[in-house]
């Protein structure tokens, strides 16, 4: 079967995407000065799903009640929700940003195997592995191989943001039946949110005992909104959409982008300064996208044949 691509559509939304899930590690960075790790999560899916089911109910859409429906929401709030917000947020408390951004960089390689095995349409290429390879190299060479220096320290801090990336792999291909099951991609954005909430509200309360916490601060309470609604809420209703269009490993494309446009955003809206090495990674992962890609490569193959 023919492989998927985007088209600049899908391109764009990725990009966009990138940007609100780049946002979701500075958010994450400031709660966990302050909140526990289970409390972040249940807060992020709770806040989430309460938004997107107002915005079903004023579209005129309708949640699906049927046991199938039920066990795929469960399933990819459990693969894409439950498993990596909690690794990575956990994670988070115990590495440095860089380095769980350069771990989290390694969804792409873990999807390309996984869509390789469990798909017909997803199958592994040369150019795909190669493209892969050279943005993961991208996104460690931006980040700052530096970064590199604590890989061993914190062992398990490092295996829960792997384990994370493993399971958003999966979950890329999980989330693949809801476009077969004719679901609008708001519809699965609301539903594994709200399967993620009945599941981790119970852990949160018991493990947590969040009444007992200090209140929380103004700044607490915008980065869990911004968490919430921007890297959840509008995420999601993206991530569904692309993974309709264009397929699993396509969109595990969106952890390249991730590290972009947080240091982009940096210089734009912080004034940080550009570094030459991540306009080198930059190009790097610009290659290895459009390696991927495939479309540019065959041109330039037609015109030297």
């Amino acid at each position: 079967m023919q492989q998927k691509q985007m088209g600049v559509a899908e391109w764009g939304m990725l990009l966009v995407l990138s940007l609100l899930w780049g946002g979701s590690f500075l958010f994450n960075g400031i709660l966990v000065k302050s909140l526990p790790p289970f409390t972040i999560v249940t807060g992020r899916v709770l806040i989430a799903a309460l938004a997107l089911n107002v915005i079903v109910r004023v579209t005129g859409h309708v949640m699906p009640h049927d046991r199938a429906s039920r066990a795929a929401f469960f399933g990819m709030g459990i693969l894409n929700n439950m498993i990596p917000f909690c690794l990575i947020v956990w994670g988070q408390t115990h590495i440095a940003s860089g380095l769980a951004s350069i771990l989290n960089a390694t969804t792409p390689l873990f999807a390309v195997v996984v869509a390789h095995l469990m798909t017909s349409d997803e199958k592994m290429t040369g150019n795909r592995l190669f493209g892969v390879l050279v943005g993961f190299a991208g996104v460690a060479y931006m980040i700052g191989f530096d970064a590199l220096r604590d890989l061993g320290a914190n062992v398990l801090a490092q295996l829960a943001v792997l384990g994370a990336a493993i399971s958003y792999s999966f979950a890329g291909i999980f989330g693949r039946r809801f476009r077969q099951m004719g679901m609008a991609p708001l519809i699965p954005a609301a539903g594994q949110v709200t399967a993620s909430t009945i599941l981790m509200l119970p852990i949160a309360l018991v493990v947590d005992r969040p009444w007992t916490l200090a209140a929380p601060s103004a700044e607490t309470w915008i980065a869990l909104l911004g968490l919430a609604l921007l890297s959840t809420a509008v995420a999601y209703v993206l991530f569904f959409r692309i993974l309709a269009a264009a397929g699993a490993t396509n969109l595990m494309l969106v952890t390249f982008l991730i590290p972009v446009s947080a240091i982009l955003l940096g210089a734009a809206v912080l004034g940080e300064q550009l570094q030459g090495k991540h306009l080198v990674g930059m190009a790097m992962i610009a290659i290895g996208l459009a390696a991927i890609d495939g479309r540019l490569l065959a041109r330039v193959r037609k015109r030297l044949a």
